[in-house]
């Protein structure tokens, strides 16, 4: 690789959102010199993503800025009475606890990461990871907008252009990160082939500020979903009406036909559009923005080409179901971050980085199909309500009648609607969809253990395993101050951990060896030892080898290897877990 001082930075991040704001922060953290450029002259100023799940909370832990988060959030408590209404001040449809926040699903969540849902707005989230990046060390440049690059066998050159001065300039890179949104221009430029459909439906954002307290305190959720006539016109026949902070801020999403011209949306529109669907003419309302955007079913079947990588938006577009998509984005550049700060430090080889794409892709594919699927899902509601011919007044009237009638027909379409809300969950309770990502590519070594088999739906509940290309399973240990930690702290920081029992003492020469051999750190987490006991008995029951077995867990807190057993002796031992490490680093 040419000497460090070819290059302006070792890494150039196009787009400050979720996917860019994390990569540059990770980078970052993990010492790679990292340029961040976005278009824009600052951060998100509108609310867009707003659900973080757990998954991307223990990403933000790892970092140690998942305290910024929380204060900067709302609660899980106040997100999780979803409502199905005619009108805020309407009468109620059905409510859906989302989120985990329900008593069946509290359990479940609380028991799989040390971390929980929040309700953390895109304008608020990108301060966090941006701030952070330059904290420690990262150079970012505002006004700075992508126009071209090229790209050879030792880097890529990005033209770019400074929208203050006019002027353009050149920044030579080790690999640049195309994060720059649904509309990526460095997705294009880089041929990345793209599956689906982009603008299947349109839809308008109002945000605006209005007290709401009388309406909703009493049922504290993100979400009200408001089944309106008028709402149908391209949509899903329901407008939103989201909260953006409790409970003064507020984002209205109501849809419009995309074969027609876009509406044209001034403050008085708006206006209008919010009183309807609260339902109270004369509410005073101050409409802070307005937008329109499109439903995708869109995504990309390879992240990669060279030297060039893409994340968030530039790969998977799709509605906001779910609330999957800050999520992904900053999923993605967790994977990604750690094998370009390995490769760029000559701890692993190049094609280390084709994991990225195997990765990824799939699980890009996965949420776009859930997402653009759980928006269909809506359907049932109004097949029970009558409506799904024609939504209008008098069809609504009927059904809600038909919905109250205390008659055998009555409770038989209570039944259905019943049904029709229970399978939104999902959409609100996807715990599966969020947590069990499994990965396959070459830094996964597979085990030659049985096939996976899921006791239950697997997209609805999380199933831990230390199966290799999983998840490191949460559990509580505790540490030498008696204070609880999860075995998730004890992994990650950017680098690869071994994780063992009192009985696998062979496994500590074998990483004193392999970390020696190969120039890497490689700390051992020795559970059952001082630091790290295992008083509750929770990571026995979840380790799935025995105290003499071993995990090699990925600085992404994935399990790349998993040997059952210590071998014969130290030698052994310290030969197998550097050939893993070899392997997993294309070394």
């Amino acid at each position: 690789m040419p000497p460090r001082d070819t290059y302006d930075t070792d890494v150039l991040v196009v787009g400050s959102g979720p996917a860019g704001g994390s990569a540059a922060l990770l980078l970052a953290t993990y010492g790679v010199r990292t340029l961040l450029v976005t278009r824009y002259g600052w951060l998100a100023g509108t609310p867009r993503s707003h659900i973080t799940n757990q998954r991307t909370m223990e990403i933000l832990r790892d970092l140690g800025v998942e305290e910024q988060a929380l204060a900067a959030g709302t609660p899980n408590e106040l997100m999780g009475d979803t409502v199905l209404c005619t009108a805020l001040v309407g009468e109620e449809i059905g409510r859906i606890r989302a989120w985990g926040s329900g008593p069946a699903a509290a359990t479940e969540y609380g028991a799989a990461s040390p971390s929980r849902h929040i309700d953390l707005p895109q304008n608020h989230l990108e301060p966090i990871l941006v701030h952070n990046a330059a904290a420690r060390g990262a150079k970012v440049r505002f006004d700075t907008e992508f126009v071209s690059f090229t790209q050879d066998a030792d880097g890529v050159t990005a033209l770019l252009r400074d929208r203050v001065r006019g002027d353009e300039f050149t920044v030579r890179a080790r690999y640049l990160i195309g994060a720059d949104g649904g509309r990526s221009a460095v997705a294009e430029q880089a041929g990345l082939p793209m599956d689906g459909r982009m603008g299947k439906a349109g839809s308008m954002n109002v945000v605006f500020r209005a007290d709401l307290t009388p309406y909703v305190a009493h049922r504290p959720s993100v979400l009200y979903w408001v089944l309106r006539p008028g709402a149908e016109t391209g949509g899903i026949g329901m407008g939103l009406v989201r909260m953006v902070r409790p409970w003064n801020e507020w984002l209205l999403v109501w849809g419009y036909d995309i074969e027609q011209p876009p509406p044209e949306v001034d403050d008085e529109t708006a206006r209008a559009v919010v009183r309807d669907l609260v339902g109270v003419p004369d509410l005073p309302v101050e409409i802070t923005s307005t937008s329109l955007w499109t439903v995708n079913h869109s995504y990309a079947t390879a992240y990669s080409a060279g030297r060039v990588h893409c994340a968030g938006d530039a790969v998977h577009r799709h509605p906001p179901s779910n609330g999957l998509g800050s999520n992904t984005s900053v999923q993605d550049a967790y994977n990604l971050a750690w094998k370009i700060a390995m490769v760029v430090r000559g701890e692993a080889g190049e094609a280390l980085l084709d994991s990225y794409s195997a990765e990824r892709a799939p699980v890009g594919r996965q949420i776009v199909e859930r997402a653009n699927l759980s928006r269909d899902q809506f359907g049932p509601v109004f097949d029970a309500l009558g409506v799904a011919e024609k939504l209008d007044e008098e069809h609504l009237d009927a059904g809600l009648a038909a919905i109250r009638a205390a008659t055998p027909e009555g409770a038989a379409q209570r039944r259905r609607l019943e049904a029709a809300v229970e399978l939104k969950n999902y959409e609100f309770n996807a715990h599966g969809v969020e947590m069990n990502q499994r990965y396959a590519s070459g830094a996964v070594l597979q085990d030659g253990s049985p096939d996976e088999v899921f006791a239950h739906d697997p997209e609805l509940v999380h199933a831990p395993t230390t199966r290799p290309g999983a998840k490191l399973p949460h559990a509580w240990l505790v540490d030498a101050a008696g204070r609880r930690v999860s075995t998730l702290d004890l992994v990650g920081k950017g680098v690869f951990t071994v994780l063992t029992g009192l009985a696998g003492g062979v496994w500590r020469h074998a990483a004193t060896e392999a970390r020696d051999a190969l120039g890497i750190a490689l700390p051992v987490v020795t559970v059952g030892a001082e630091g790290s006991r295992d008083p509750y008995g929770e990571w026995t029951r979840a380790a799935g080898i025995p105290e003499d077995g071993a995990l090699l867990v990925r600085p992404d807190g994935y399990v790349a290897w998993r040997a059952p057993a210590a071998p014969a002796g130290e030698a052994e031992a310290a030969a197998a877990l550097s050939a893993a490490l070899r392997a997993v680093l294309a070394r």
